[in-house]
């Protein structure tokens, strides 16, 4: 598939609806509502909406569209940044007359009409703008703006090994609009007190062994005692990366169901493939997966360790 192919699709349809991933972030947001900015403004005949459950935590990027059943009708629909059909929010997705899949995420689940995949992308920002870059398709400042804290937020502030040189030239690009860059930046990188308080008990409570592997668990009374949402919590899950002698991590949080969701991050070893054994998936270096009971979790921390057991540290 091709960005002309996406084109086409695009101008054949009156009203697109843009999906992306349930617990969205910023290149979630930034990538879905990136390019509605960017068709609102060069197909303004046309009704652009963007669907999906607002996150209060990231209300400072933009806000979802409400979307009727009846929109559905006749209707092209996106969905960015979603690497399968579970994880998709808003299940109408495959209502429309025709489905487009944009993603840089391991095409483990290909679904839709047309596909585009580019698992060498930094971020779905990144692909949206080459999109908009290679069409001829008008950027805004505002879109401008979306899809830049997509792409810093997917690349760590550019210090994940996914930045490429491209990733740098698109984000030069964009910087060349009128946004305030800084002020995302700053967004990104600040926290409530009570995240701060949860930074405290990761030190405190973060088993580490002698190579590196690290595991926290994060309990339904955990959460509760420094009242922050399971969504909140992710504003943590970089944290142990941030100590020199740990290699990769995982960090369960308990769900009211009583499962738990597992964020898995690594520095070197490769840890999608633990993933996908436990209903998950993702980057070899960013993955998330489901874990459904205490001796999951164990087999999930032992299968980390013997990963990284077998890696040479940075």
């Amino acid at each position: 598939m091709t960005f002309k192919q996406i084109l086409e699709k695009i101008k054949s349809y009156d009203r697109i609806i843009i999906h992306r991933h349930q617990r969205p972030d910023p290149d979630a947001l930034g990538s879905q509502l990136g390019l509605r900015e960017i068709l609102r403004h060069n197909f303004p005949d046309k009704s652009i909406l963007a669907t999906g459950s607002d996150e209060p935590s990231l209300a400072w990027l933009d806000q979802m569209d409400q979307v009727t059943d009846e929109d559905y009708i006749g209707s092209l629909v996106i969905v960015t940044d979603t690497a399968n059909t579970p994880r998709i929010d808003d299940d109408r997705f495959n209502q429309g007359d025709f489905l487009i899949k944009i993603d840089h995420h391991p095409n483990e689940d290909p679904y839709g009409d047309l596909l585009y995949v580019d698992t060498k992308a930094s971020s779905a920002s990144e692909i949206v703008t080459n999109f908009a870059q290679e069409t001829g398709l008008e950027l805004t400042d505002e879109a401008a703006r979306l899809l830049y804290a997509g792409l810093v937020g997917d690349t760590g502030r550019f210090l994940y090994d996914a930045t490429s040189p491209k990733t740098l030239r698109i984000a030069a690009d964009l910087r060349e609009f009128d946004f305030d860059f800084a002020a995302i930046s700053r967004q990104m990188d600040s926290f409530s007190f009570k995240i701060a308080k949860l930074q405290g008990y990761v030190f405190e409570h973060l088993e580490v062994d002698e190579n590196g592997a690290a595991r926290l668990l994060l309990s339904r009374q955990v959460l509760e005692d420094f009242g922050v949402s399971e969504a909140e919590s992710s504003a943590i899950v970089g944290t142990p990366g941030k100590i020199d002698i740990i290699q990769s991590w995982a960090i369960f949080v308990q769900q009211p169901e009583g499962h738990y969701r597992v964020r898995l991050r690594s520095k070197k070893a490769i840890i999608n493939e633990i993933a996908k054994r436990h209903d998950g998936g993702g980057h070899p270096l960013a993955s998330g997966a489901n874990s459904y009971s205490l001796e999951e979790n164990e087999q999930i921390y032992q299968e980390i360790k013997e990963v990284v057991a077998h890696v040479k540290p940075n």
